[in-house]
């Protein structure tokens, strides 16, 4: 049987799965989603992406055509009829079927989509060996002009820094803002340890304020372990000696190499292979 995908309250085949080529969602990336993982089938902290659906939708004028207990139920029976235990959710909400212009109070009929599916962000290796990326030279989104809470369908910015990765041989970049400091990977949010306590850029460094991050931030605080939001340079990073990245789809991957430059010892450090293990051990227990 095909992976079945909910429009708009009905479960369609994949191949069958269609929005209007005049929806803004595509015409402008005018739209919100969230990313999600289930574990055992239930999924991972859905009442606190939920809640960040709901807030990415109210800054933008969006209005959610299902409460969010509906959404709940949705998400859920979607994995249930997909036979998805764990696995990959994509939660979208467009603004809906308009004209050519840009005038959003011209569209009709907000579409939600829930795909799910299963994912291998990275390699098992990567997560033994860590990661090595490099910082691209594509800026982080200036929070001013779009706040980076708002998880919406344009994701050019973070694409352009994922192709420099690429052409660089890695499989993820590094992204400053528009100040010079680190903001977060192109899809993952970034720590390192600096003399055994967690760092991580804060909220108004331009970074998403990832449920993961969230998370692993929480069962540092359970582990004893000092956490600080704090801004960072790329020397921080160098200098590190540990790293990772965080992410609803890439969990917490240890990163070894940035620009060349060896973090720690080369190897994941003890605080993130620990903190890997809480996490694991969190998600089996949800």
């Amino acid at each position: 049987m095909p992976l079945q995908v909910y429009i708009n309250g009905q479960l369609v085949d994949k191949d069958k799965a269609n929005v209007s080529v005049f929806d803004h969602g595509f015409l402008f990336g005018d739209g919100i989603f969230e990313g999600m993982r289930s574990y055992g089938g239930k999924v991972f902290r859905l009442d606190e992406h939920l809640r960040r659906l709901w807030d990415s939708a109210k800054s933008i004028w969006l209005e959610i055509p299902i409460s969010r207990e509906e959404m709940a139920e949705a998400v859920n029976e979607t994995l249930k009829r997909n036979n998805i235990q764990d696995g990959y959710i994509r939660l979208i909400v467009t603004r809906g079927q308009g004209t050519l212009g840009l005038d959003a109070h011209l569209c009709t009929n907000p579409q939600v989509i829930i795909i799910t599916d299963h994912v291998a962000l990275y390699p098992a290796e990567y997560y033994e060996k860590g990661l090595e990326i490099v910082t691209a030279s594509t800026l982080r989104n200036n929070p001013a002009a779009l706040n980076p809470q708002i998880k919406s369908l344009n994701y050019l910015n973070n694409i352009q820094a994922k192709i420099e990765a690429h052409h660089a041989g890695c499989v993820e970049a590094l992204m400053l803002n528009q100040k010079g400091e680190v903001a977060e990977a192109t899809g993952d949010n970034i720590f390192v340890v600096i003399r055994r306590t967690l760092v991580t850029p804060p909220t108004d460094a331009g970074i998403l304020q990832g449920v993961t991050r969230g998370a692993v931030m929480e069962l540092a605080v359970e582990a004893g372990i000092p956490v600080r939001e704090a801004a960072l340079t790329r020397h921080d990073v160098y200098v590190a000696d540990e790293c990772f990245l965080t992410g609803s789809a890439a969990e917490v991957i240890p990163v070894v190499k940035v620009d060349d430059r060896v973090i720690g010892d080369g190897r994941p450090g003890p605080i993130t292979r620990d903190l890997l293990r809480r996490f694991h051990a969190l998600i089996r227990k949800s």
